[in-house]
């Protein structure tokens, strides 16, 4: 059962030579989280807007739980839709207490009984007689939450939510926010630049450039097998290299040799291709067939980001990313060899 759907939903806003969005298709199912992702300007705060029917788009059909809310002879406004938002500045009233703000425009009979069950869901127990400004950044998203899920909607929509906290809090409300929705039952759409973000919440996530979809999967689908060579070098870090599918088709004969990868693309022997080697793939190895140079490293905590000079007979310059664990004791200079794990290997499109 779909609670989102969108058919070939465009839209163009006027005196604009380009589509904001651009025949986006997607099913979005129930109690589930997805999150639109992609730089500024891609098409996905837009797409948010269309959904909660602050635009209206110009091509396309647009259905929440089960009924038509936009289509070109279909427009039910926003307050109709039984969305529940969370904005960006939480957009809370720095004059009511936590309890007000939650039971703005509740106006069923159960309204204190179910604001207690929202400030439970919350963890937030205890607050109702507080005010925004004695609230923490994480307590006033909590405070903006549970008002979206007060009124029990269909859908919840997600304005980058985690852009105004501190990095240590940004991590623990993914797991929270993620926690709550789910609990609540929710359908929920993110709006979100930060791949980290979406890697982490999200059930799907809707890759975007320009206005178009480049790419619908799983956390894990999105960052093991990138699509095109902007789906790989958004999401997360990757080596781009160029080469030609081997005679088994499960190989791809490069410049640093030949490389067993993962693709679902339908491809021939000699077929020229791309294919996008992840940091997390390159592992230090005496043995390793890959060898080279240490021309920059950067020490993160989590790992030594190495920038890598190859060694090539040829005589061409080539340069690797590579994660090495933080307990390596590595300077420039240092010359290394690695392996391959073909895990974080995907063949790309070379759009």
């Amino acid at each position: 059962m779909y609670d989102i759907q969108l058919i070939g939903v465009s839209k163009t806003y006027t005196g604009s030579n380009e589509a904001a969005v651009k025949e986006l298709s997607l099913n979005v199912e129930r109690g589930s989280i997805v999150t639109l992702l992609g730089p500024s300007g891609c098409g996905k705060t837009t797409t948010l807007r269309l959904i909660a029917g602050f635009e209206r788009a110009n091509k396309g059909q647009i259905i929440l739980a089960g009924k038509t809310v936009s289509d070109k002879n279909t427009w039910i406004p926003a307050e109709k839709r039984g969305i529940g938002m969370v904005f960006q500045d939480y957009a809370l009233f720095p004059h009511l207490n936590v309890f007000d703000n939650i039971a703005f425009g509740y106006r069923e009979s159960d309204k204190v009984k179910r604001v207690l069950e929202v400030l439970d869901l919350v963890g937030l127990n205890g607050y109702e007689k507080r005010y925004i400004h004695e609230l923490s950044g994480g307590q006033q998203q909590r405070v903006a939450l549970a008002r979206a899920l007060a009124r029990r909607p269909a859908v919840v929509l997600l304005d980058e939510p985690f852009s105004n906290l501190d990095a240590d809090l940004r991590v623990a409300m993914r797991l929270e926010v993620k926690r709550i929705i789910k609990e609540a039952g929710a359908t929920a759409i993110f709006v979100s630049h930060d791949q980290k973000d979406a890697l982490a919440i999200s059930d799907q996530i809707v890759v975007m450039r320009k206005g178009i979809v480049q790419q619908i999967g799983t956390p894990r689908e999105i960052y093991q097998y990138p699509e095109n060579k902007f789906v790989a070098s958004f999401v997360g870090q990757s080596n781009l290299i160029e080469g030609v599918i081997g005679n088994d088709l499960n190989t791809v004969v490069t410049s640093l040799g030949t490389i067993p990868c993962q693709h679902t693309h339908c491809l021939c022997e000699g077929e020229e291709v791309c294919i996008s080697i992840r940091p997390d793939s390159l592992e230090m190895d005496e043995n390793g067939h890959i060898e080279g140079t240490v021309i920059q490293f950067t020490y993160t905590g989590e790992a030594i980001d190495a920038v890598i000079a190859l060694d090539q007979s040829d005589g061409t310059s080539q340069k690797l990313l590579v994660h090495i664990h933080p307990e390596e004791n590595i300077k420039i200079g240092d010359h290394l060899r690695f392996k391959i794990l073909p895990n974080f290997v995907a063949v790309v499109k070379n759009e």
